[in-house]
């Protein structure tokens, strides 16, 4: 059957169902995943990424023609723009969107997996509104309905899903290196314009990194944007933190020593995926910040020293972080320095080297080899050409991607009084890819 079915894939094209436009985007979105030019600023754009979404699946809807295949257990549209797709049967059983199978008030499928049958096959298959409405009637007769619009953005070809992909979780990156210039927006109209909201977290998505201007200089500005995209994640350290010189301090940033360049909490089974650091008030001498593309150094890293990036990616290295703060704590972890995908590529990194384990699980050969690939990797994290350092001012507000940035300090002095606070919270990537798909959704509908 499946000999059949490929060769019927190759004589019909059905892979092809994706227009010129589409195949076109794909390409330019492989391009984008280089190195970040300075010429290239999406978040100047008055709205990255809605364009290329009115255009994701704007081609012919219109059904010419409907039929079976394999003994009904696939069904062959042919869209009136001359592409196909092809659909498996026991899939479009298990996605009946009547009220019968689907639960239409929380988009939620209601057709218990247990009373599915994995061999079915359509008993007639019928086109109905004008073209526009697949109709199949069921062995059982039972009735599925499907919008011509619907099945057309989710055909299974490789072009159609990957767009499908990109829609939902926006992968594209752009990464960088020194030359960076920090994106930039006010604090103020994020709070009040969604265009500005989508602008922000698009580009924070994108890029990695935003900062955010005009904040007040006073605790609780964080608050304002935990409810802007709907809420704040909760961590031992609290709701928020603050970052300043402390007596006995429980955390290595509460002094004002050199911070090396980290991800936050990788003690943490799922660390935060987005951290937001707000500057309330700023040392005369010394503080400034330094950002790494985490993501695009283990990319060179790869490149230039494939076996210590094998190591990184293999090794699990034990965290551990012990104490009191908004309770008591006794944390640990098992992390790989660098995470990968099925395919390979890079989704997070996990590193601190303060809160990193005396304690580690791998046999005594294996530890040297670890620590030589772990410093190739942090001296090209410091290499000038990959590090962005700027100085905070007060009121200034900077969110980047905790799992894909590495981010440190620089010393300063310490004095009588506080003369450096910064205020921290975490957020989660969930949270963040809610709000922002439901910006771009609000944001099409008034198009």
């Amino acid at each position: 059957m499946w000999t059949s079915i490929a060769k019927y894939l190759l004589r019909t094209k059905v892979h092809q169902d994706c227009s010129r436009t589409l195949l076109q985007a794909q390409n330019s979105k492989r391009s984008h995943q280089k190195h970040f030019s300075l010429s290239r600023r999406p978040w100047q754009h008055s709205m990255p990424g809605t364009t290329q979404m009115a255009q994701a699946f704007n081609m012919s809807a219109a059904i010419h023609k409907v039929e079976t295949l394999e003994a009904n257990q696939f069904i062959c549209v042919h869209w009136e723009d001359g592409s196909k797709s092809l659909y498996p049967s026991v899939w479009l059983r298990d996605n009946c969107q009547c009220p019968e199978c689907f639960l239409h008030s929380a988009k939620a499928c209601k057709l218990l997996l247990e009373n599915l049958d994995v061999n079915v096959g359509a008993k007639d298959v019928t086109l109905a509104q004008r073209e526009k409405k697949v109709c199949i009637v069921w062995p059982d007769d039972h009735t599925s309905e499907f919008e011509a619009e619907w099945l057309k953005k989710r055909c299974f070809s490789e072009q159609a899903r990957a767009k499908m992909q990109e829609e939902l979780f926006l992968s594209e990156r752009q990464y960088w290196g020194s030359d960076l210039q920090l994106p930039t927006m006010a604090f103020e109209e994020v709070l009040q314009s969604d265009e500005s909201a989508y602008k922000w977290l698009a580009t924070l998505k994108r890029t990695g990194i935003v900062l955010l201007t005009g904040a007040a200089s006073r605790q609780g500005e964080l608050l304002k944007l935990g409810q802007r995209i709907g809420f704040l994640r909760l961590t031992f350290y609290g709701p928020t933190w603050q970052v300043q010189d402390k007596v006995d301090a429980n955390n290595v940033a509460y002094t004002t020593e050199k911070l090396s360049l980290h991800t936050d909490y990788p003690v943490l089974q799922f660390p935060p995926g987005i951290q937001l650091l707000h500057c309330i008030k700023q040392t005369s001498t010394g503080g400034e910040s330094e950002a790494v593309d985490g993501f695009h150094v283990a990319n060179k890293l790869k490149e230039q020293n494939p076996q210590a990036f094998r190591i990184l990616t293999s090794t699990y290295v034990d965290f551990t972080d012990i104490g009191v703060d908004y309770c008591d704590f006794s944390m640990q972890s098992k992390q790989r320095i660098i995470d990968v995908d099925e395919k390979g590529e890079v989704v997070r990194i996990n590193f601190n080297n303060a809160t990193r384990d005396t304690v580690f699980d791998i046999p005594a050969e294996k530890v040297k080899p670890f620590y030589a690939a772990l410093k190739d990797y942090v001296d090209l994290l410091n290499s000038k050409d990959n590090k962005c350092i700027y100085k905070m001012k007060p009121g200034e507000i900077v969110v980047f991607d905790n799992w894909r940035l590495l981010h440190g300090r620089q010393s300063y002095e310490a004095g009588t009084e506080i003369s450096r606070h910064l205020e921290g919270a975490y957020a989660d990537w969930d949270v963040v890819m809610s709000r922002l798909r439901i910006l771009r959704k609000n944001i099409l509908s008034r198009k």
